[in-house]
Formats: structure tokens, C-alpha cells, sequence
């Protein structure tokens, strides 16, 4: 489990709202192949290499509409045209959208770039991204979006929107045996008991791409709303702590839950994203499944169950925990037009424009002054937000690469791997860090 094989799943294993968002993921083009331009002759020209092209009339596409908005008024403001470059994988060619963004920008071939975070952190050590930090429209950032996205002490990206994932609950089946919404590990495995005992035989339905953040929950509770964040990740950069001292518990706790029957391992493993395990949830067959923020808003997945639902954080020591991750916008430090893709940027990023952007798409805007008017369901969750309690799945700063690692090793003990066998990996990783 090499590092180059971990980047290349990265983006896959960040899959949430970023699944409809940025589909082309899973495709491999060459450059030059699968890439359509909207050309525009204009002299003021800003190129956006990102997943998919504008919004065509007629077309519904919701997140891609948002951000076509936010675009049409920095051209406006600006007097520029934005040129987007656009990655297609209908063809299921030879590169991931992760691989063919590193390349553009390492070649300098564009000037803003939509990024998933495992490349905002290679690119940012690389020094191939502008530091954004003086932006005006970076003064207005949560804290989770700077921590986020902040690499050699450069705010090298800033999203349009902050993805936070959460437990899908059926409060209906809750109610019906007396439970109180889980607040630790304890809690939720008496839940788990109790549905047991009642005839439910696996009362959580997981996938293979998810399940990290059961463990994520655990392992960073304390280092992001107790510790000393910048410290600690110092800590583990330089080798003086071990990723794996954190993410022990997580891995007992998600053992616990397979060695009770209360998650069923081999299908885990297999299921896909909502696919594998959302019938069974819809159906009321199985209360809790896990899920991003998106996910409650989307039809196609659980904004329309036949059921009293609620999306909550995950269980951990400091109660109901949200795990989030962050895609974000950079632009190249070496782009031809790097002045005008700043001014751009700060337009599309800035509290008018992610006031639109939010209210066009229902999701977490990265500024805080803008409130999301979130559906009952996601009131939990969000109400952990406001109060800036979260764990990041991804972060920046960290040398080891999180989500991705973290979802493969999961994938490990889903197949049979022990925690200790399983813990062993994270510090061979680490160690590769330190070479």
C-alpha cells in the first residue's frame, strides 16, 4: 500500500458531496485527451481547470450551477472571461481527475484549479500555489477551512463550500425502543444492543468508502477541539507521536462493532456509497447509515425518507462529533495570469458571492458570515458546527495523507486484518514520511 496508490484513491475515498460534484473522478484521461475548453476570445482571460464544464441551459445540475454563479459575477465585476477546462471520464481512460490537476499544475497550464485536498497538500509543499492568505475575502474563513488548507504556513486554497459527514439516523426507530441519540462509543453501542435484541440484525448499514469516519471521529476528537492542534500536528509530522497512538480507539471501537454483528464486514467491504446500503435504511430495515450533508437535501439519495430522520455526529469523547472535508480553489504560483485568477477567486470566495452559492445548493458556506438555512433533519449536525466542534478528515498540514490511508487500512480489518496488524501499516507510512 504504497503512497502513489493511496493518492490515487484519495479522491475516490473523499467521495461525498463530491461524488455529484465531481463525477469525472473515477476516469482516466490523457492531457490534451477528454479536456473541452470554452473558449472565449476575449482579451482578459482566467483559466479554470476543474470537473465538469458549465452549466448548459436546460441541463439540471444543481452544485455546478452554484459555482457557474458565483463565476458569472466575478466576470462581471472583473470585466475578465473565465475559461473553464474541463475534465471528462466518459471514456474511462489511462488518468484519475487527481492525477491530470497535479500534472496541469506542476506544467503550469492553467491559472485556477479546483482541488481535492490530498493534492492541495502535494501541490502546497511542492510551493506550486499562490498563498491566498491576503485575499480580502480570506479574513471572513471559518477556522476548520484555514486549518484545512493551510500548508508551510500558506492558506494555499479556499473552498466554495465545507463538506460534513454525519450518522443518517431513523429517530421513528429510536423512539420506538426509548433510545437517546448516541453521544460516545458507549452510547451507541448500547443502541446497537438494544436494536439487536429487537430483532434488527445489523443496525448499521456501512460502506467501503465511509467508514473512516467512525475511526476519524475517535482518533482527532480531543486534537481538534482539546489539544493543541498546531503542536500535536508538528508532533506527528516530525515522528515525535505516531498516527497510530491516535487511531487506535477509533480501530477498537470499529473491531467492536463488527465482533458484536452490529456492522456486517463482508458486506461493507463490497458496498458501495448509499448504493449498497440505502435501500435497507429507506426500508427501515436498519436505523443508521453514514453519510454527508448533501445526502439529506438530494432526492436521488435520503431527502425524501418515509420517516422521521436526523443526521448527527458521530460518537466520540466529546460527544456527537462531525468528520469534514474540504475541497477548495487554488491558484497556480507560476499561472500566466495569476493577478487576474487572484481577483477572480476573491469574487467567487467573497460573503456576496457564497451567500448565492449557499443558497443555490443548501451546503456549509467556508465563511462565517454566512448561514446555511439547513432542513430540520440537518439541525443537529449543524448546530455542532456553528459551535466549532468537528474533526477534519483531511488536513493540509499534515505530512501523512488522512482520508484515503485511513479508508484503505479500514478496508484492511473489514478483511480480516487485525487493529495491531492494522496499526503497524500507519507506521510504516509515517516512517515513509520521514525518509
Amino acid at each position: 500500500m504504497k503512497n502513489s496508490c493511496i493518492r490515487s484513491f484519495a479522491a475516490v475515498c473523499l467521495a461525498g458531496a463530491i461524488v455529484f460534484l465531481m463525477t469525472a473522478c473515477i476516469g482516466k484521461p490523457e492531457l490534451g485527451n477528454n479536456l473541452i475548453s470554452n473558449d472565449e476570445d476575449n482579451t482578459r482571460m482566467v483559466r479554470m481547470y476543474s470537473p465538469m464544464e458549465k452549466t448548459q441551459p436546460g441541463v439540471d445540475n444543481v452544485a455546478r450551477s452554484a459555482s457557474d454563479k458565483t463565476v458569472v459575477m466575478a466576470e462581471e465585476a472583473l470585466g475578465v472571461s473565465v475559461n473553464y477546462i474541463t475534465y471528462t471520464a466518459e471514456n474511462y481512460q489511462d488518468k484519475t481527475y487527481d492525477e491530470v490537476a497535479l500534472d496541469r499544475a506542476r506544467n503550469d497550464m492553467d491559472d485556477l484549479y479546483l482541488l481535492n485536498p490530498d493534492v492541495i497538500k502535494i501541490l502546497g509543499e511542492e510551493g506550486k500555489l499562490m498563498d491566498l492568505s491576503e485575499l480580502e475575502s480570506a479574513k471572513n474563513l471559518r477556522d476548520v477551512v484555514k486549518t484545512a488548507n493551510v500548508v508551510n504556513g500558506k492558506l494555499v486554497a479556499i473552498p466554495q463550500e465545507v463538506v460534513a459527514y454525519g450518522l443518517f439516523i431513523n429517530k421513528d426507530m429510536f423512539d420506538k425502543y426509548n433510545l437517546e441519540l448516541p453521544e460516545t462509543p458507549e452510547d451507541f453501542l448500547e443502541c446497537c444492543r438494544v436494536f439487536q435484541e429487537n430483532g434488527i440484525e445489523t443496525p448499521v448499514g456501512a460502506n467501503r468508502w465511509w467508514l473512516e469516519t467512525f475511526v476519524l471521529a475517535q482518533a482527532y476528537a480531543d486534537l481538534y477541539n482539546g489539544g493543541n492542534t498546531e503542536t500535536e500536528i508538528a508532533a506527528l509530522n516530525s515522528g515525535e507521536r505516531k498516527y497510530s497512538e491516535y487511531m487506535r480507539p477509533g480501530f477498537e471501537f470499529l473491531q467492536e462493532l463488527i465482533d458484536r454483528g452490529y456492522i456486517d464486514a463482508k458486506k461493507a467491504y463490497v458496498n458501495e456509497a448509499i448504493d449498497g446500503e440505502g435501500a435497507d435504511f429507506l426500508a427501515q430495515k436498519t436505523p443508521i447509515v453514514m453519510a454527508y450533508w448533501g445526502a439529506a437535501n438530494a432526492e436521488t439519495a435520503y431527502g425524501n425518507p418515509d420517516f422521521n430522520m436526523l443526521v448527527i455526529g458521530f460518537p466520540s469523547s466529546y460527544g456527537q462529533m462531525p468528520v469534514m472535508s474540504i475541497t477548495g480553489f487554488a491558484v497556480g504560483a507560476n499561472a500566466e495570469h495569476a493577478e487576474d485568477a487572484m481577483r477572480v477567486l476573491d469574487v467567487m470566495v467573497s460573503d456576496e458571492a457564497l451567500q448565492v452559492y449557499s443558497e443555490t445548493n443548501k451546503v456549509i458556506s467556508p465563511s462565517k458570515n454566512v448561514e446555511v438555512e439547513c432542513i430540520p433533519a440537518l439541525k443537529p449536525l449543524n448546530d455542532r458546527i456553528n459551535e466549532n466542534v468537528y474533526v477534519l478528515g483531511a488536513n493540509a498540514g499534515m505530512k501523512l495523507e488522512q482520508w484515503g490511508n485511513t479508508c484503505l487500512i479500514v478496508r484492511e480489518l473489514l478483511n480480516g486484518a487485525t487493529v495491531d496488524e492494522c496499526m503497524a501499516e500507519f507506521d510504516r507510512l509515517q516512517e515513509e514520511t520521514l525518509e
